[in-house]
Formats: structure tokens, C-alpha cells, sequence
């Protein structure tokens, strides 16, 4: 992999990472749109209906009609190869259903680890580990 290449990597992931704290899940999906491959390889625990870049645009569908306000802190940013990895502090307001409990007003923060799989300046695989434990603790969803 070249310099340009870790580069051009570096600048996509920065687009979509940028595009996630406008919210605006309009400007997020035309990034996705752009940067990420349509037929995205996305691991995640979440069970969806959808596959691909669809599946990452319900998951900001998600995200944002139950945090509205949400936020995604990159805390480090590495690139090797092919990959960029983010370890981030989330945080945002419960205004909205999710994972079937209605809003509650309460604020999460919470952490996650992604690592992005780019091909041709695209992200075509995304692999998320995400402390759902605090969040839905801090949701009162479980017992602290």
C-alpha cells in the first residue's frame, strides 16, 4: 500500500466520520453513498433485514431517531495496510425508541473499537465492537 493510497483511506474514513456527527441522516447516507462500497461487508451483532451500505444507513436510521443529538469522539485513529481503526466515546440523549425501550431522556457515553476494510478508496468491510452493556445500563434497561 502506498502513502497515497493510506491517505486516500484516511480522507474517506474522515468524510464518513465528519458526516456522523452533522445529524443530518441526510448528508450521512449521500456519505455512505460516496465512500462506502454498496456491497459493504458489515460484522456487527446487530440483527438487520438489509445487507451492505444499506445496512449501515438503517443503522444511523436508528441511532439518530433515538439520539438525535449524538455524537462520535475519535480518541485514536490508526491506519496500517488496508485498515483504519477508531476507538471512539459516544455520547447523545435518549429521545427516541431504541431496542424497544421509549425515550427517556437519559444520556449515554459510552465506547466502541471499529475497524474499516477499504478497497479502490472505499469501505468494503466494517467490523464494530460497541459497549452495549453501559449504554443500556445507563438507559436503566439493566441493573447497574
Amino acid at each position: 500500500m502506498t502513502t497515497t493510497e493510506k491517505e486516500r483511506n484516511l480522507a474517506a474514513f474522515s468524510r464518513f466520520h465528519d458526516a456522523t456527527n452533522t445529524g443530518s441522516l441526510r448528508l450521512i447516507e449521500r456519505t455512505i453513498d460516496e465512500v462506502v462500497d454498496p456491497d459493504l461487508v458489515f460484522h456487527t451483532p446487530v440483527p438487520m433485514d438489509v445487507a451492505g451500505a444499506r445496512a449501515l444507513k438503517q443503522v444511523w436510521t436508528v441511532l439518530l431517531r433515538a439520539f438525535p443529538d449524538l455524537r462520535v469522539e475519535a480518541e485514536d485513529v490508526l491506519a496500517d495496510g488496508d485498515k483504519v481503526v477508531c476507538r471512539n466515546t459516544v455520547t447523545g440523549t435518549h429521545q427516541g425508541e431504541f431496542r424497544g425501550l421509549p425515550a427517556t431522556g437519559k444520556t449515554v457515553s459510552y465506547r466502541e473499537i471499529f475497524i474499516f476494510r477499504f478497497a479502490g478508496g472505499r469501505i468494503a468491510e466494517i467490523w464494530g465492537v460497541v459497549d452495549v452493556f453501559t449504554q443500556l445500563r445507563q438507559l436503566g434497561a439493566l441493573a447497574a
